[in-house]
């Protein structure tokens, strides 16, 4: 499977945040959308980082509840880890494991096509096993 069929199994929509914002509207805008992650872009709209759960949490505990009023800049994680269209699941699998990064922007070009998650990841793993012992116990029957 490539990244290409869980987009479009899941949609392409992304959530995007402002580098200038502060983290408190992170916060918001995460819990408001039921996500773990927003694509932070830059003053021209063109994705430049990752901000997770995770980031926000590691603010509050260095700045307590000041660390909310910080910019996303600040937070952000700064290593930008992108896929395109038509990494294998496999790939993915590494990537995500090798960066430690639960959320991967996909991409074509400058162009943001999506965002795969690790538990989009896992569902899609899943699926591909359960296709296969199915495909596997048609042929023993046969």
């Amino acid at each position: 499977m490539i990244v290409e069929a869980i987009l479009k199994t899941k949609g392409r929509d992304v959530f995007t945040i402002s580098e200038n914002a502060k983290l408190d509207e992170a916060a918001h805008s995460l819990d408001a959308n039921g996500i773990g992650a927003l694509v932070v872009v830059d003053d021209a709209g063109r994705p430049v980082a990752v901000l997770s759960e995770r980031d926000i949490v590691r603010e509050m505990a260095l700045h307590g509840v000041a660390g909310l009023t910080r910019p996303v800049s600040q937070a952000m994680t700064p290593a930008f880890v992108t896929a395109k269209r038509d990494a294998t699941l496999s790939e993915l699998m590494v990537l995500m494991t090798d960066r430690r990064v639960r959320h991967v922007p996909i991409m074509d070009g400058d162009t943001m096509l999506g965002i795969v998650s690790i538990g989009d990841v896992v569902k899609a793993k899943i699926a591909d096993m359960e296709a296969e012992t199915a495909a596997l116990q048609a042929y023993i029957r046969s």
